[in-house]
């Protein structure tokens, strides 16, 4: 008989195995926290396949579970296309129902057209072979497609003034990318608002922030710096995460405001041309 049930992606068949070896063992997750030295919500996420465990857990789940390295040698399988510190926030985003980030110095991932990504990834790797650049690029433009036609999720942007005045890539590329932005957020896709330069001192200026909330499972929030990255899931924290961010868009320009200057910004790049 036809099932309408999507497939499993190897991630999930990992986390459904797991919640089916911890209901033999008779644990509950939180349970299995405890012997795992995680909370409860980092085992559901694992559970739904949202998360991987890291090594070093997945261990820890192997000997709780005695399932004599199994999950530890299946984790070794499932390699990610992503930098280890942000591979989870990858897997976590394709399940968000709302995106709330803030970019700093930078646009977001989730923004960035082909040129601009390029241009920032030559600037990461000075010494970089064509091929693995290619595939950075292919890589970050198959996260964007999470905004593109479907209005789920629902997605906030905050960007600093100092991002949209960088000339990344040159001054047309600049001009494309913040003309992309500007659409998006006048097609309805993105609430978009701009910390200008005069706003002063606001409650994100000290880093880049990135909020995922879900129907079915506890928020998330994630920070990133050179080269690492902290994702947060203790609640307290998230709720910490979201109340600078609440503060941050008070401080900033308003939706039609911003779409407006985000297009002046563009105009200027544009004749920097000529």
């Amino acid at each position: 008989m036809a099932t309408d049930r999507k497939p499993l992606t190897p991630r999930e068949k990992y986390g459904e195995e797991l919640r089916l070896r911890r209901v033999t063992a008779g644990l509950t997750q939180e349970a299995l926290g405890e012997q795992v030295v995680c909370s409860p919500t980092l085992i559901s996420h694992y559970e739904a396949g949202r998360r991987l465990p890291k090594p070093d857990d997945a261990q820890r789940i192997d000997i709780a579970l005695e399932t004599d390295g199994f999950f530890a040698r299946w984790l070794n399988d499932l390699d990610s296309k992503f930098a280890q510190y942000f591979t989870a926030v990858a897997e976590l985003e394709r399940e968000a129902t709302e995106i709330r980030q803030y970019g700093a110095s930078l646009i977001p991932g989730l923004l960035q057209t082909e040129p601009y990504a390029r241009a920032v990834f030559q600037a990461y790797h000075p010494n970089y072979r064509p091929e693995k650049l290619d595939e950075f690029i292919v890589n970050r433009l198959e996260r964007s497609r999470l905004l593109s036609g479907s209005s789920t999720p629902v997605a906030w942007t905050l960007l600093d003034e100092a991002a949209l005045r960088r000339r990344v890539g040159g001054p047309h590329v600049m001009a494309e990318q913040l003309r992309k932005i500007a659409d998006m957020a006048e097609a309805g896709r993105l609430r978009l608002h701009v910390m200008t330069f005069a706003s002063g001192a606001h409650a994100l200026q000290e880093s880049m922030l990135y909020l995922l909330n879900f129907a079915n499972a506890a928020p998330i929030a994630y920070v990133e710096g050179l080269r690492t990255g902290h994702l947060m899931d203790d609640p307290a924290l998230v709720a910490a995460c979201h109340t600078s961010y609440t503060l941050a868009l008070g401080d900033a320009a308003p939706h039609k405001r911003s779409v407006a200057l985000i297009r002046a910004i563009a105009e200027e790049h544009e004749h920097a041309l000529h």
